[in-house]
């Protein structure tokens, strides 16, 4: 499988050999079990902080004896912790705290920031990544991750030249633009306020991902607007869901073969 390689100014240079990788059979439900399970294991855990409810120096209950100091006998009131706010002399004025039913107390069944870890097979993540990469070379698969796309002015996947040195950046997005055609309204992230209520439930705005560029750890060059990651770095995170359009480099198609 062969795929179109272009120069840094997006003029078509010649052919590249890709990886085996591309000819992998797509399992989109082995991708969905591996995105899902990794969701999961990366979400930061919901609980209280561990000390919540219970920094005060109210340990224990407070006795009922007759003449023990600091007593509650004849006080008319409840045996829970109390904390100390003034005293005169064998007076006290005290405010229960600590337990669940007082101002400031701890809760009665916080969440604990406990999970049970969902496992998956090794050699279902390796295949699961590998659908992942075939995937952004399936035109079906490109078309059904964007609805609106029609037709590919370019065959996918994209390789372009890596630089000897640093790129500047509004010549490489003129390349871009010029490789990509018609797509190139895809090349950056977009975000637009969201229509109807959910503005009012902490979901304000729709943001696309933009397109995906991999390259290898010695490549150096950054652009805001889209998503650039090393191969190494790669997760299902940024490919899923199947098809996203992605620009692999030079360098990075040869560290692929080579893994």
């Amino acid at each position: 499988m062969k795929a179109n390689i272009y120069s840094l100014k997006g003029e078509k240079k010649g052919e590249v050999e890709l990886p085996m990788v591309f000819n992998t059979k797509i399992r989109e439900d082995i991708a969905g079990k591996y995105f899902e399970v990794f969701k999961l294991m990366n979400q930061q855990l919901y609980s209280t902080y561990a000390e919540a409810g219970k920094r005060h120096s109210a340990s224990g209950t407070i006795s009922h004896q007759r003449h023990d100091w600091k007593g509650h006998y004849g006080r008319g009131i409840s045996r829970v912790p109390r904390k100390t706010m003034w005293r005169r002399g064998t007076q006290f004025m005290w405010i229960a705290a600590e337990v669940t039913g007082t101002r400031g107390g701890r809760q009665s069944h916080p969440p604990k920031g406990m999970r049970r870890p969902k496992k998956i097979n090794e050699k279902e993540i390796k295949y699961a990544i590998a659908s992942a990469l075939a995937a952004t070379a399936n035109e079906s698969y490109i078309k059904k991750r964007y609805g609106k796309i029609d037709k590919l002015d370019t065959s996918f996947p994209i390789v372009i030249e890596s630089s000897p040195g640093v790129i500047k950046v509004k010549d490489y997005s003129a390349a871009l633009n010029k490789i990509l055609g018609s797509l190139s309204d895809y090349l950056f992230r977009s975000r637009a306020v969201r229509s109807g209520k959910g503005k009012q439930r902490g979901r304000k705005y729709k943001s696309t991902a933009g397109i995906l560029i991999i390259k290898t750890k010695d490549e150096k060059f950054n652009m805001k607007g889209l998503d650039i990651k090393n191969y190494g770095d790669l997760t299902i995170k940024d490919l899923y869901p199947l098809g996203r359009l992605t620009i692999f480099t030079e360098k990075a198609l040869g560290e692929m073969k080579n893994a």
